[in-house]
């Protein structure tokens, strides 16, 4: 009877084990739910399919996963791979290997600016500078959010990958460099959006490790969530089927062999299909699966075209960049973005110090630039005719940026909002494929008078005493306007007058600084509850929904939207 019973309680204790185990949570790095998309089922079923394990699709299927089953479809690898690609130092190096596998993918948009699009989980807080901070009150209250729900949402997402920079030599003189420009008061460390100059967070830890958006999985329910890896999503499904109006029961997917898997919904009508692929591919996925413009759908081969919805692919916004590069006399530290200014006339001012400009890196993603060209040339003929490579050329001829070393910093200025907008049509049906984006940057007098404004603001700081110790005693502003036109930072044609007008500077070395959305706003393509208008189990979560960029990175309030 004794040993009966001791073979019981064992029996017990190791059911208990298995079952208290299995809802115990997994540690970045060590996810046993990820799998390449090649392991996956034919056919599964599932309470929640998130396409897109991005910055907010991974903090959405975490949440999810707690009391629910959840279907993760990332097109790209994981940012576990390949651990240091993702430390400070290697922030240029990865952000600009554009090979066809790599996680950066680029795309150029019609207005002749290099761009990229991220491909792995963890989406752009993979590839981006780490900057971290909030959407400010006035942002809360236009979107309608519930603030105490917005707070506790930002919190739980900075548990995991916020901290404090260690804010140094350079990055202390632009500091005080701002404030002796005129940007007060002085906020000190927040993540706060405060008009004034301060320090922000960064997803950086203090040894230079990146912590993306992909270790925000460590909150799911191991038991409730599978992320499939390489898995790239061809289709919605929708069925019409006894109902007033489609709705969305399972995708159509491909794993890296070319083998076609189909995931559904249980049969729950609570149960969702929730589209984070980003603001190029959620517009981009719905038009594929039959929602967008009718006539451009059906000019593509689309069949069936599921909803007339003009309004996918609208109002494309990316907040146009341009920057001063300053070659300084002692060394600096290596240090991406960790101080902003935030202006009263909607421009941030922010800087970054000792990024190395290797000649094979720089090679290499301007080849790719030349590559992707020739290959959307051969594939489409919306190609703007006025895009010239040959400031590529030249700049490859001879251009002290070439041999430059850590020994330089560059001062940028990002417009708010903005209010110029674009769109987004489909080259072909690929998914794979980028599809044609214009952004119009400066079509808007508004955001040129924006940028002025902010060119003159950097221009201030370079020539502030605090900041004097980082610049050549004979360094004109001129000479540095000038030495950013010598660079291709663009496609764009160069005027001779640029050097002395501002607003042409702008529009001739405008960058983008990644932070693009727009193509299935609120109010226009979903309702304030993110569903998509006219369908009932879909709902679009990212910054595509989003009518203006949050804060001065949006990288947070994606996290926090997702959660």
């Amino acid at each position: 009877m004794g040993l009966q019973r001791l073979w019981l309680f064992r029996i017990i204790f190791i059911v208990t084990y298995i079952s208290h185990a299995s809802c115990l949570p997994d540690k970045a790095g060590y996810y046993s739910f990820m799998k390449d998309a090649t392991s996956a089922p034919m056919f599964a079923r599932f309470d929640y399919i998130v396409i897109g394990g991005g910055t907010s699709g991974c903090s959405l299927a975490a949440t999810l996963a707690q009391n629910a089953s959840v279907l993760v479809l990332e097109r790209g690898g994981a940012p576990y791979d390949n651990p240091t690609a993702t430390d400070i130092e290697n922030f240029a190096t990865t952000l600009s290997n554009t090979s066809p596998n790599s996680w950066s993918q680029l795309f150029v948009s019609e207005d002749g600016v290099y761009n990229t699009r991220a491909r792995v989980l963890g989406g752009g807080s993979v590839l981006n500078a780490g900057f971290y901070t909030r959407a400010g009150e006035e942002y809360v209250k236009e979107t309608e959010w519930k603030s105490d729900e917005v707070e506790a949402a930002y919190e739980w997402v900075e548990k995991k990958v916020a901290f404090q920079p260690p804010v140094m030599g350079w990055q202390t003189a632009f500091k005080d460099g701002l404030l002796e420009a005129g940007e007060f008061p002085y906020n000190g460390f927040t993540y706060d959006h405060i008009y004034g100059t301060k320090i922000g967070g960064t997803i950086f830890d203090r040894a230079g490790h990146r912590h993306t958006a992909a270790d925000l999985l460590e909150y799911a329910n191991p038991g409730n969530i599978v992320v499939y890896l390489h898995a790239s999503v061809h289709k919605i499904l929708f069925t019409t089927k006894g109902r007033p109006r489609p709705k969305a029961y399972g995708v159509i997917f491909q794993d890296a062999n070319g083998v076609i898997h189909k995931a559904e919904l249980e049969k729950n009508a609570m149960n969702e299909v929730i589209l984070s692929a980003g603001a190029i591919g959620s517009p981009q996925l719905l038009m594929l699966s039959g929602i967008g413009p009718a006539a451009h759908l059906t000019a593509h081969g689309i069949k069936p075209v599921v909803l007339d919805h003009p309004m996918v692919g609208q109002g494309m916004g990316d907040n146009p960049m341009n920057a001063i590069f300053i070659p300084s006399p002692t060394p600096v530290e290596v240090s991406l973005i960790q101080v902003v200014g935030i202006t009263k006339f909607e421009s941030y001012i922010e800087g970054a110090s000792g990024v190395i400009f290797s000649y094979s890196w720089t090679r290499r993603f301007f080849d790719g630039v030349l590559n992707y060209l020739n290959e959307t040339s051969r594939t489409t003929s919306t190609t703007s005719p006025t895009l010239s490579t040959q400031s590529i050329t030249d700049f490859f001829k001879s251009n002290p940026l070439l041999n430059a070393t850590t020994r330089a910093g560059l001062i940028l200025q990002k417009i708010a909002g903005p209010i110029s907008r674009g769109h987004l049509e489909l080259r072909n049906t690929n998914p794979d494929d980028n599809p044609s984006v214009r952004f119009n940057y400066y079509q808007e007098p508004e955001d040129l008078q924006i940028c002025v404004e902010g060119i003159n603001t950097i221009i201030k700081v370079i020539n502030s005493k605090a900041f004097s110790k980082f610049k050549y005693p004979d360094a004109t502003i001129h000479g540095l306007l000038d030495l950013m036109l010598s660079v291709p930072t663009n496609l764009r044609p160069r005027h001779i007058t640029s050097m002395f007008n501002l607003k042409q500077f702008c529009i001739d070395t405008v960058m983008t600084i990644w932070h693009y959305h727009g193509g299935c706003q609120v109010g226009r393509v979903v309702d304030k509850n993110y569903r998509i208008l006219g369908i009932d189990s879909l709902r679009v979560i990212d910054g595509s929904t989003f009518l203006k960029s949050p804060g001065t990175n949006p990288q947070a309030t994606v996290m926090m939207l997702g959660r």
